[in-house]
């Protein structure tokens, strides 16, 4: 499965991902903001604070979306 390796911040919830195997696809995240865990995401500012955590996407309250989650729903480019 691919992993993560550059993530890039669009806008609303959208983030661009390129995963190891070369593939760029948009991911649209909004529709994985449930849950406790991800509440704090919600704030769009808070929601930038994203990072590459050497295989997905993470957030600084440890929230993450799983790289095949953002491999197979996400839009290609």
């Amino acid at each position: 499965m691919p992993v993560v390796v550059q993530a890039t911040y669009l806008f609303d919830y959208k983030i661009k991902i390129i995963f190891d195997n070369g593939e760029e696809k948009i991911a649209d995240c909004a529709k994985w903001l449930r849950g406790d865990l991800f509440e704090p995401l919600k704030d769009i500012g808070y929601f930038q604070r994203f990072f590459v955590d050497g295989w997905s996407i993470s957030w600084p309250n440890g929230a993450d979306i799983a790289p095949e989650t953002l491999y197979e729903e996400s839009n290609p480019m």
